[in-house]
């Protein structure tokens, strides 16, 4: 395996932990736990990032609308097909929304973005960047 590609699994890896949420807390999960995992989902990060164009590795790209800053979903165009994505609460804080009925998952960071499917883990665009910004918006 070469070692762009190697580089890449890794950090996706890492990034799949980071952006991973829990389930409920359980009956027997101490009340300090409790306390920190709700300090930690109320804290997530807020990007001022594109709609547009995203173009991505492996010459894919996927359209992403996102509306008013605070919105809590935005709509993406993958393979011919619009599906909204609900943002979801992650451990990190970075902005993670997921269409949970087809199985997409979008990641945003400042720097890149990453759609995956959410039910297998498996990046479907990766490094994808804005091709030209036309708003940016929360």
């Amino acid at each position: 395996m070469q070692l762009p590609v190697r580089i890449s699994l890794t950090f996706l890896a890492v990034l799949l932990v980071a952006c991973a949420t829990g389930g409920p807390p359980s009956s027997t999960e101490s009340s300090d736990r409790k306390d920190v995992r709700a300090r930690s989902e109320r804290k997530q990060l807020d990007f001022r990032l594109a709609s547009g164009t995203y173009r991505c590795e492996l010459g894919q790209s996927v359209e992403v609308e996102r509306h008013v800053p605070g919105d809590r979903a935005i709509e993406v165009r993958w393979e011919g097909k619009q599906h909204t994505l609900q943002r979801q609460a992650s451990s990190s804080g970075l902005p993670r929304y997921e269409d949970r009925q087809n199985g997409l998952l979008w990641i945003d960071l400042p720097w890149k973005s990453v759609l995956m499917d959410a039910h297998s883990g498996r990046p479907l665009a990766n490094e994808c960047k804005p091709a030209a910004s036309r708003t940016a918006s929360g």
